[in-house]
């Protein structure tokens, strides 16, 4: 667990452990969310990062588009 302090400007500061562990990058963009009264930030990756994401999947069962 990390701390942080909200700037005079409103922004957060993300501890340098976090950052690695996640591997940010400066300029990176996040989507901001909240619920319940927690914030999440959600690093946005680019489609190059999903890349091989589904390697070795079974397409036996997919449907043609015939069959649909």
């Amino acid at each position: 667990m990390a701390t942080t302090t909200i700037s005079p400007k409103y922004q957060v500061v993300i501890p340098k452990d976090i950052r690695e562990k996640l591997r940010l990058k400066s300029g990176q963009k996040m989507t901001v969310v909240t619920k319940g009264g927690v914030i999440y930030f959600i690093p946005e990756k680019p489609l190059s990062f999903f890349r091989g994401f589904l390697k070795g999947m079974d397409t036996g069962d997919i449907r043609e588009d015939k069959e649909r």
